[in-house]
């Protein structure tokens, strides 16, 4: 399963912890803020540990019903 992913950029303050973790999935943008840039380029496990990360729950993730999984 490939977790739609789903950052708030309101809530994200450009921390990196999800970069750290995932960085062939996550990136920070020109306005210091998270964004995915390849929402396979992990296993769900990997792109989970990295939503668990944000310290802010920026991170939302939703399996292929829509429903969500984190947080």
């Amino acid at each position: 399963m490939t977790y739609r992913i789903v950052v708030d950029r309101e809530k994200c303050q450009g921390i990196g912890a999800c970069v750290g973790t995932a960085p062939d999935v996550f990136e920070i943008d020109s306005e210091g803020k998270a964004v995915v840039i390849n929402a396979e380029g992990a296993d769900d496990d990997t792109v989970l540990a990295a939503a668990e990360a944000c310290p802010l729950e920026a991170i939302s993730l939703y399996d292929e019903e829509g429903e969500r999984v984190y947080p």
